[in-house]
């Protein structure tokens, strides 16, 4: 039991690290439990989705001001309700691709050979765009143009690939964009919130069948946990990358992937 909570720990603490920096959450999950055992299934279906909910919670408590903002602007402030709109336009094609594609994703995809070359290619791409000498034209998520939103939601939807990450997919988007560092991170936020609710009520539907209380403690922990490391995480995420760029996250694809890569050649 005590190595159970162990492991429910691990994997709250990696889902709420990774979910909102472009790194792949899912990918780091699947690695986990490729190579050290801490696989979910281990508390039941229902687990993982739980813990990201813990993470989603953690970005609607910090936003919830402005969120409550936006939907009482919508009806009288033309620009809150282009924004709006503007998020729901960018969500739409992963709304679409997830729901026809969900069996292909998880039985095809969700293996750790392509987990670590998605890391490694993604982190190439990531070090690229972030090298680019841009010029910025929007310092504002919220001044985005409506076909700049459809084509970061489509960009989005490569992060249906484990390891390409999507907060990475969208940050490079809007980045290429024209859109700076920190507009391109929050904006990856703003979309996190009806994507990561979207796919958590479709998880929650296709695996209801199979909850169970007997490991609600555990799950109880590890949502916490991710609650906890993910309010941290976007506390500080977009300050960070205003000032130093994302190399830390591309030296830490580079080292996981090729580590990851390394120990399935050997049979680990």
């Amino acid at each position: 039991m005590t190595f159970d909570f162990i492991k429910a720990i691990v994997l709250g603490v990696v889902e709420g690290l990774t979910e909102f920096i472009p790194v792949s959450s899912t990918g780091h999950l699947l690695l986990l439990q490729q190579f050290f055992g801490f696989s979910d299934e281990d508390f039941g279906k229902s687990f993982t989705v739980l813990i990201q909910f813990g993470a989603i919670l953690a970005l609607l408590s910090i936003y919830a001001a402005r969120l409550w903002t936006l939907f009482t602007g919508m009806f009288n402030d033309p620009q809150a309700r282009r924004f709006i709109i503007g998020v729901l336009i960018a969500f739409l094609p992963a709304a679409v691709i997830g729901a026809t594609a969900y069996k292909f994703i998880k039985e095809v995809l969700f293996n750790p050979w392509i987990v670590c070359c998605s890391l490694i290619v993604g982190g190439a791409v990531l070090l690229w765009v972030d090298r680019l000498d841009l010029k910025p034209r929007y310092h504002e998520a919220t001044r985005f143009t409506l076909p700049m939103y459809f084509i970061i939601g489509v960009a989005q939807c490569l992060s249906m690939i484990p390891g390409v990450s999507r907060s990475g997919a969208t940050i490079v988007a809007a980045m290429l964009l024209g859109a700076d560092r920190r507009a391109a991170a929050e904006f990856s936020f703003w979309l996190a919130m009806p994507t990561m609710a979207g796919a958590f009520a479709y998880d929650l539907y296709k695996n209801h069948a199979q909850m169970s209380h007997s490991n609600a403690l555990l799950v109880g922990v590890g949502f916490v946990v991710s609650f906890i490391c993910a309010w941290f995480v976007v506390k500080t995420f977009l300050g960070y990358v205003s000032r130093h760029g994302f190399t830390l996250f591309v030296g830490w694809r580079f080292a996981v992937g090729v580590l990851g890569l390394i120990a399935l050649a050997l049979g680990l």
